[in-house]
């Protein structure tokens, strides 16, 4: 089933000698972490899948480099190409990854899910006894004085220099000192 689901290119990427269980997994690893939806989207984690195994098939070479009893010249020449294409192969899983990552945040979002209604406020008696904050304004007579209902058509001063004006809806409005009115 894994040589189905991970494509022509990754069937021919394992070399003899080298366990196709392990590149597998590494590809069933890569699909979790991604979880690709499109072709597209799959297609760049084979290639990340394929960039990481060459990766480490060249750490193996680079030790086996330097098992070579020819010594520094025949070695160095074979480092730097290694190298060289180690580099490449690096570049290549980031391109991947980078792609990968622009097509997953470009996907369409699926429509929210409906909110529940907000609960709606208790009594003040009732929100006290739950241990609910109640206004800020220390007592009841206070408050009282200081906010008038709706269709009052005064202004009426407010603690701390802060204005309450009328509206024409339920909602109050609140005047800042130099600021004008905020809804």
């Amino acid at each position: 089933m894994n040589a189905l689901r991970h494509g022509l290119r990754a069937r021919t990427v394992v070399l003899p000698g080298e366990n196709r269980e392990e590149f597998n997994q590494l590809c069933d690893d890569l699909e979790v972490e991604w979880n690709p939806h499109s072709r597209t989207e799959q297609f760049y984690v084979e290639q990340m899948a394929v960039s990481q195994w060459k990766l480490i098939r060249m750490e193996v070479g680079e030790v086996n480099i330097f098992k070579d009893p020819a010594g520094p010249a025949k070695q160095i020449p074979l480092l730097d190409r290694l190298w060289q294409a180690q580099c490449r192969l690096e570049r290549s899983y980031a391109r991947a990854q980078r792609e990968l990552q622009r097509l997953q945040n470009s996907r369409p979002q699926p429509d929210p899910q409906p909110e529940e209604p907000a609960p709606q406020p208790e009594p003040e008696s009732r929100a006290a006894e739950v241990g609910q904050a109640l206004s800020p304004v220390s007592s009841t007579s206070e408050i009282d004085s200081n906010i008038h209902p709706p269709t009052s058509d005064k202004l009426t001063p407010k603690t701390n220099g802060f204005k309450v004006t009328p509206a024409c809806d339920p909602a109050i409005r609140f005047e800042f000192p130099g600021t004008g009115q905020i809804e």
